[in-house]
């Protein structure tokens, strides 16, 4: 049974990412959303540390893998799932895009966390590993991810372009989802692990973005990009049942995370928000009628509702994962409501305070800009609807679109 409060094994995780969120991201949060992608080498300290936590049994902030029940285990478990989706909502409180730039805790990594083999855990450990998905052609549809990957004796022989890669020019090495027959569509989808330096694969460009500036996004380009055949993630034979599930397991690990993510950054905005209307009289009672209430003090009622509706989705999914509970829906529950909550809030939280959320002598401004992507990676708002109501209805991807 899911227990709501914070397990005290995973305290020390949560005060620790506290601090760093604190003392090390907040004081360099604006110098490097004015920077774009200019590298944040005060995070490369931080990362050491992580590794360490990692290497001793601890949990860093990449998603860990997707537990399962043996029989004869009792009681529930708090791992590594739940510890990521804690320690990234603080991280997150401190800087979304500092967070996502972290050495060695990319998206990528969390990939190879949830369905990598135990030899090519030992193969890639240490690697700095990114994501790549979205291609031109194929934005909130992975099914219809054209990049190819051929089979040519010993190797993989990778063609196509990725786009919005997080880390893409700083990280080691790409997870690249590709197909291995176009015509067979979702059931022909892996995923392939690519170390940075493999000739024909080449960064072309950085992008420019609304938010999370600290991070660098990169589009990705293989042509005739060869890689040992075991670089492949999980099985290399189609199964039209469910070959692209495994792939998109990765998802039931990631998503609750990026819904953390979200957490953190407009807890955030509600904090500011309400030292800013204290400073100007309106303070919070939490007595009496909401109707006696000013409108400000209100609206923050309301959102502080919406944000811990959020949280407790997101607990779920990832308390889920830890206990070997298919969570899909779950997970696509929590990351639909955070992102669309983290949205709202932070522009809401902007309007509330004037000038003062709108410039930059307070980083609410910032927040609200960082806060929309976390509503569209790793899936969209309307994505994870449509996930929802297939779950809900029995209904295949084919069946309802």
């Amino acid at each position: 049974m899911l227990n709501l409060e914070v397990p005290k094994k995973l305290k020390p995780l949560i005060d620790q990412a506290t601090q760093v969120a604190a003392h090390v991201f907040r004081p360099i949060s604006r110098k490097y959303d004015l920077a774009e992608h200019a590298y944040p080498k005060e995070l490369d300290l931080l990362a050491s540390a992580m590794d360490g936590m990692n290497a001793s049994g601890g949990v860093g902030a990449g998603a860990g893998e997707l537990s399962r029940k043996q029989t004869g285990d009792a009681g529930v478990k708090n791992g590594a799932n739940m510890a990521t989706v804690l320690g990234l909502t603080e991280l997150c409180w401190g800087d979304v895009g500092l967070a996502l730039s972290i050495p060695r805790q990319g998206l990528g990594n969390s990939a190879i966390a949830a369905v990598a083999t135990a030899e090519q855990k030992a193969k890639f450990n240490g690697t700095w590993a990114a994501m790549a998905i979205t291609e031109p052609g194929a934005g909130s549809d992975s099914g219809a991810i054209r990049t190819t990957a051929v089979r040519d004796g010993d190797e993989w022989v990778l063609n196509g372009e990725k786009i919005f890669v997080t880390a893409g020019e700083r990280c080691d090495s790409v997870v690249v989802w590709a197909t291995l027959d176009p015509s067979l569509g979702r059931a022909a989808i892996k995923s392939f692990i690519v170390p940075k330096g493999t000739p024909g694969m080449q960064v072309l460009r950085l992008e420019k973005k609304l938010g999370i500036r600290a991070s660098d996004t990169a589009t990705v380009a293989f042509s005739d990009c060869r890689i040992p055949f075991d670089n492949i993630l999980g099985s290399p034979e189609i199964d039209t049942q469910k070959s692209f599930a495994g792939v998109m397991q990765t998802f039931d690990n990631t998503r609750p995370v990026v819904a953390g993510m979200a957490i953190g950054v407009a807890r955030a905005a509600l904090e500011l928000t309400r030292d800013l209307l204290k400073q100007e009289g309106i303070k919070q009672t939490y007595r009496g009628s909401i109707w006696s209430r000013t409108a400000a003090e209100a609206e923050l009622y309301r959102m502080e509702a919406e944000w811990e509706a959020a949280r407790l989705l997101t607990l779920r999914a990832a308390w889920m994962a830890d206990n070997g509970i298919p969570n899909s829906m779950q997970a696509s529950m929590a990351k639909a409501k955070a992102g669309r909550m983290a949205t709202e809030v932070t522009l809401r939280c902007v309007e509330l305070c004037g000038g003062a959320g709108y410039s930059e002598t307070e980083l609410l401004e910032k927040w609200a800009r960082d806060s929309k992507i976390l509503d569209i990676f790793e899936g969209t708002q309307q994505i994870q609807m449509l996930v929802v109501a297939r779950r809900l209805l029995g209904k295949k991807s084919s069946e309802l679109r």
